[in-house]
């Protein structure tokens, strides 16, 4: 194990899912079979008109530069555009992110009501 920042680059930077887990794709194809599943949906809500809306994406966001890949990611959708993106790097905290994005817009639009 070696200190400091992440200085390699993961070859992998393709996955699917196992259950909830993440994993290596052998190839771009496999990748591409993975994205049809609707099971790499951790959560779609709408808030009054605002949509929430975590998923898989079985992509590295951090392209293998950094040690731990980012494999999903939270949209929150205002009149159909995206406005606010988080991304994690597991299943349970896309799942715990989903429920903040979601707790927020409420108390965004409970604070509006009570203007």
């Amino acid at each position: 194990m070696t200190s400091g920042p992440y200085t390699g680059r993961r070859e992998t930077i393709h996955y699917k899912l196992m259950g909830r887990l993440a994993v290596p794709c052998k190839d771009f194809l496999e990748w591409g079979d993975c994205l049809r599943s609707p099971e790499r949906h951790v959560g779609d809500e709408h808030v009054g008109a605002v949509r929430i809306s975590t998923v898989f994406l079985g992509i590295d966001q951090n392209h293998g530069f950094c040690e731990l890949p980012i494999l999903f990611e939270t949209m929150v959708f205002r009149g159909g555009q995206p406005a606010e993106c988080w991304r994690y790097e597991t299943w349970d905290e896309a799942e715990t992110g989903h429920k903040a994005a979601v707790a927020l817009v409420r108390a965004e639009i409970k604070e509006k009501v009570n203007e």
